[in-house]
């Protein structure tokens, strides 16, 4: 019998389990890979690729001034990725860290302006509770829902983001609007009794010490408690789960609570030590970028502190390479091609492609097999 030509097809197979050494080196990967493309569209920008990567580390890492704001910008991407860190364990898409920082920061605030001649001691610890509570009171706006009906909380946590926002935009172009900011979108200024210390001549603050006190509390708790046994659980299989009695609807509000919180901890934080008053321009973006630190961190509390602090340099180096002519609109760009890359890493390392024959393809034609049929 003659032979046909053999038809060949692509399957991605399912990698169980996935190499621990590539589980560690796929972040790294993906940052490489950003890079790299990053650096083709600067070279066909016309800038030299080598030139701007050189800018921007020294401008985040060359001196202490720039490694000082880089640990600044850092802190409140480690406390908002923290938050989404947590959420992914239990496979819960939290994108509304954005709409949470930003009504942590409106709660601290309003306790700020409504307590002008408090002394520091009444005034900071009832801002940290108000951003807390605010931050976890606009998470649970998504939580009940995908609780109880499985509403998407993809969806609702985008949604709200919007809604915090120009909550802001509201408050300090009415309502809250300094009559001595020369008609520029700002509150009053707060007391320096609700300025959050900073550390010697820099602008580090305390919200450092709150994101490494929040990663160790994480850690411990997903190792080392019954709350955190189930997170992993429910993350893992809610099937199993759920036979073994675990709530899943109360695991989703506690945990998306959490994260809510953390956010608004960092809007506090962020609101009281640098900005020192509402301002409509609080977030260049931290609530979305920490999804990518999250990501790149593997979840992992500790990875999120160390991948805070590379893409914090991101960012303070973009300041920089501003210098050069490049866009800020292109440290934006490396950020999506970071997503992108951790995305396709993480794609490769759970699967494997492999070429093979495709069904019913043995390398007989297809005349051939009627023929032997026939035969037979």
């Amino acid at each position: 019998m003659g032979k046909g030509l053999i038809r060949l097809k692509l399957v991605f197979e399912k990698r169980d389990p996935v190499p621990v050494s590539y589980r560690v080196a796929s972040p790294v990967l993906a940052v490489l890979l950003a890079l790299v493309l990053g650096a083709i569209f600067l070279a066909a920008s016309g800038f030299s690729p080598l030139g701007v990567y050189l800018e921007m580390y020294r401008g985040a890492f060359g001196d202490w001034y720039g490694v000082s704001e880089t640990l600044v910008t850092a802190i409140p991407l480690a406390l908002c990725g923290m938050g989404i860190a947590l959420a992914g364990r239990m496979l819960l898409w939290n994108v509304g860290a954005e709409g949470q920082f930003h009504m942590g920061a409106w709660a601290a605030a309003w306790v700020a302006l409504s307590m002008p001649d408090a002394p520091a001691w009444k005034v900071l610890p009832l801002m940290v509770l108000a951003g807390v509570a605010a931050g976890a009171a606009w998470a649970l706006l998504a939580a009940v829902p995908r609780a109880y009906v499985g509403v998407s909380e993809i969806i609702t946590t985008l949604m709200l983001n919007y809604v915090a926002i120009n909550w802001i935009e509201y408050l300090v172009h009415g309502p809250w609007r300094d009559p001595a900011s020369l008609n520029f979108p700002l509150s009053a200024p707060f007391s320096d009794a609700a300025r959050l210390p900073m550390f010697g001549y820099t602008r580090i603050h305390w919200g450092l010490v709150f994101a490494i006190i929040a990663a160790i509390v994480i850690d411990l708790t997903l190792g080392r408690t019954k709350w955190g046994y189930e997170v992993k659980i429910i993350g893992e299989s809610p099937r199993a789960a759920r036979y073994a009695g675990m709530s899943i609807e109360r695991n989703i509000i506690i945990t998306m609570a959490v994260t809510g919180a953390l956010a608004g901890l960092a809007g506090m934080a962020e609101v009281s030590a640098i900005a020192g008053r509402m301002t409509r321009q609080l977030s260049p973006g931290y609530g979305y970028s920490a999804i990518i630190v999250a990501w790149l961190a593997k979840l992992n509390p500790y990875g999120v502190l160390l991948v805070s602090a590379l893409f914090g340099g991101l960012l303070v180096g973009g300041y920089s390479a501003q210098f050069l002519g490049v866009s800020a609109a292109s440290v934006n760009m490396l950020q999506g091609l970071m997503l992108f890359c951790v995305l396709a890493t993480e794609a490769l390392g759970r699967y494997r492609l492999r070429i093979v024959p495709a069904a019913g393809s043995d390398g007989d034609s297809d005349a051939d097999r009627q023929g032997a049929r026939a035969d037979g």
